[in-house]
Order: structure tokens, then C-alpha cells, then sequence
């Protein structure tokens, strides 16, 4: 990998599109980005970003291409394109999307037959962070990998940890992902049964972020989302929480662990989808636990 290839992006949605603006921003190399939707590519043309048809063309381009997108099921699919370039100056593939440990694992032996790179890189916090450069990222890849790699995940996120061999990345933010929705389902849990008491939520939030209960969750999801009742579409559904959750409870099951909270989890958010929330921001869920009929 050179200091001075081009740059390649797939998958321009909630959280790629501001990553790959950050990276044409402050990478200082050329950027050619492809999505299925014309528009982020429209806007990210603002920034220098070069528009790809697909993804071969991406291929035939890029040295280094990054990916986010919703699903295993996406990442492998683009991957098989990806694989399927001749005489491309491809050198490393970047999987910066949640998706399952043994699809990390695989397409990095499937790269490496091709003499190509394969790290993952799965991205956590907010949309806010994406468009700030401030996420987290949380990488599997071996050492010299890591240390090629670090200065291009810098220009899009503040923290940058090197989690161990390909797929310790993944596994990192899945299970921190398993964490928080279990947290923010408690909030929503204390929420209700406080209201359903006559006592104020807000103070009682309040009330939590000077005590042992105080967390990350709390102070964004419970303060911002669910005292609010804001849970937009466009933001982390419900549906993309359930599929990180089943990635989780996956290595679980691998692993022999009883994962009975986060089975519980995944009860709540599948309620919140029969509900019709599916597609809303996932603290939602506040709305299935207060419907939920009495037992």
C-alpha cells in the first residue's frame, strides 16, 4: 500500500456518507466513492469525491477501499464484486460495516489467495461523530496492517484501537453494541415504570447521572432520546440493533454462553418492530415496553 493511491468508498448512507467526506477532506488523496442512490454522490461531488457506476469501477480505481454498509449479507455481496477484479491496483479492503465475525474471518482468507489486504473496521457512536470526524473505530487486522491503516481511519474518527487479528473488530463492536441496547432498554424500563408511578422521568434521569447508574447511554440515549420521545427514522433502527444483536447472541452460541439478557434484548426489540417501529431510531422501544400488556 502507497502513501498516494487513490482512495475508495462503498456505501454512502447514515454514517458512510460523512465518513467519506472526512476522508476527502483530510486524507489528502483522490476519493472515488460509489452508492446505489445518486444524491450523497451528487453531494459528496461538493468535496471532490469522484462518482464510480459500481463497484468494479471502484475496483479498477482504488488502492484502499473502505466499506459501510447495513449488513453481512451486503458486505459479502460487494466483496464476490470486489474479487472478481482483474489487474486492479487493489491493495486492501476496509470493512468499516457491523457484520458477523466468521464473514471477517473468511473474506480475509478469500483477499489474501488474491494478495490483497482485508482488515475490519466497524465504526461506533453517532451520526454527529460520523459528519465531526470523531468516531470510534475498532479494528481487526494483523500489525503491519494496522499501522498502514491508521493514518486514513484518523481522518474520520477520533479513537482508533487495534483490537487484535481480523475479526477482533467486529466482535468489539458487537458486543459493545450488545451493551448498550441492553442499557437502553433498562432506561426505558425505569422510564416507564417512573411515569406509570406519577413520578418526574426527567428527574429521575437526572437523578441516575450522579449515581452508579450514570452511563454514556444515560446521558445520550436516555436524556436526548428518550425523555424527548424522539426516535427519528435515518438513525440506528431497530432493525439494524436486532441484526447486531443476532450477530452477538451468533458468537455467543459459538462460544457456549448462556446470553440470557441480551436474548431478553432482542424479545423487546422484536416487540418494537411488530409494534411498527422498525425503522425508528432504536430507543424507541420505550413506546413497546409502555404498550406491553400486563402479565
Amino acid at each position: 500500500m502507497t502513501q498516494a493511491g487513490t482512495l475508495g468508498f462503498i456505501g454512502l448512507g447514515v454514517m458512510g456518507e460523512p465518513m467519506c467526506r472526512n476522508l476527502a477532506k483530510r486524507s489528502g488523496r483522490a476519493v472515488i466513492a460509489h452508492d446505489v442512490r445518486p444524491a450523497p454522490l451528487a453531494r459528496l461531488a461538493q468535496d471532490g469525491v469522484g462518482a464510480a457506476r459500481d463497484v468494479p469501477s471502484v475496483a479498477a480505481a482504488a488502492e484502499v477501499v473502505f466499506l459501510s454498509l447495513p449488513d453481512g449479507a451486503a458486505v459479502e455481496a460487494v466483496c464476490a464484486s470486489l474479487l472478481e477484479a482483474e489487474d486492479a491496483p487493489l491493495a486492501l479492503v476496509v470493512d468499516c460495516s457491523t457484520a458477523p465475525v466468521a464473514l471477517a474471518r473468511d473474506l480475509y482468507r478469500r483477499f489474501a489467495a488474491r494478495g490483497i489486504g482485508f482488515a475490519d473496521a466497524p465504526v461506533a457512536r453517532t451520526r454527529a461523530a460520523a459528519e465531526a470526524g470523531t468516531l470510534a473505530v475498532m479494528v481487526g487486522a494483523d500489525e503491519k496492517t494496522f499501522a498502514a491503516l491508521r493514518p486514513l481511519l484518523a481522518c474520520m474518527a477520533s479513537d482508533v484501537l487495534h483490537c487484535g487479528e481480523v475479526g477482533a473488530g467486529q466482535a468489539t463492536k458487537i458486543l459493545n453494541n450488545m451493551v448498550l441496547f441492553e442499557t437502553v432498554i433498562a432506561l426505558a424500563e425505569a422510564l416507564a415504570i417512573a411515569r406509570a408511578a406519577g413520578f418526574d422521568g426527567a428527574r429521575l434521569f437526572e437523578a441516575l447521572t450522579q449515581g452508579s447508574a450514570d452511563s454514556f447511554a444515560l446521558r445520550n440515549h436516555g436524556r436526548k432520546a428518550l425523555l424527548a420521545g424522539d426516535f427519528p427514522e435515518r438513525a440506528f433502527s431497530c432493525r439494524y440493533a436486532l441484526k447486531d444483536l443476532g450477530y452477538a447472541l451468533d458468537l455467543a452460541r459459538e462460544g457456549g454462553v448462556d446470553a440470557r439478557a441480551a436474548e431478553c434484548a432482542q424479545g423487546v426489540l422484536e416487540a418494537a418492530v411488530a409494534e411498527g417501529y422498525g425503522d425508528n431510531y432504536f430507543p424507541v422501544v420505550l413506546k413497546a415496553i409502555e404498550r406491553a400488556p400486563q402479565r
